[in-house]
């Protein structure tokens, strides 16, 4: 049956192409972009925030993560004592203070809500 149907041989098998540098050019090019666009900038956020946190001392308003407005009453090591209202003190964890906001900011939102 040889001639009607011819056999099809495989190919020999070639050398395996070695990876070179030209392989890693992509993941290096990758790696760079993650770092200038991702990983500085949320670096430079937690340095910003770190150091706002430690500079809170007594009298500054804040705002907290949850979005509550309030004046600093007490700075301990972790924990920030706050004034919600008169007489209503409330204890929080320094990394919860999302911005510290011009003096002033309490007295102008305490008249804009009469």
């Amino acid at each position: 049956m040889d001639f009607f149907i011819s056999n099809a041989w495989a190919e020999a098998a070639g050398q395996p192409a070695e990876p070179g540098f030209m392989a890693f050019v992509p993941l290096v090019v990758l790696f760079v972009v993650f770092y200038f666009l991702l990983i500085r900038p949320q670096s430079k956020r937690v340095k910003e925030h770190k150091t706002m946190v430690e500079s809170i001392k007594k009298g500054d308003e804040i705002i907290t993560n949850g979005g509550v407005l309030a004046k600093v009453m007490a700075v301990e090591e972790e924990f920030v004592s706050i004034e919600l209202a008169e007489n209503m003190a409330v204890c929080i964890q320094k990394q919860a203070v999302a911005n510290l906001v011009p003096k002033g900011t309490l007295q102008s939102a305490k008249k804009s809500l009469k």
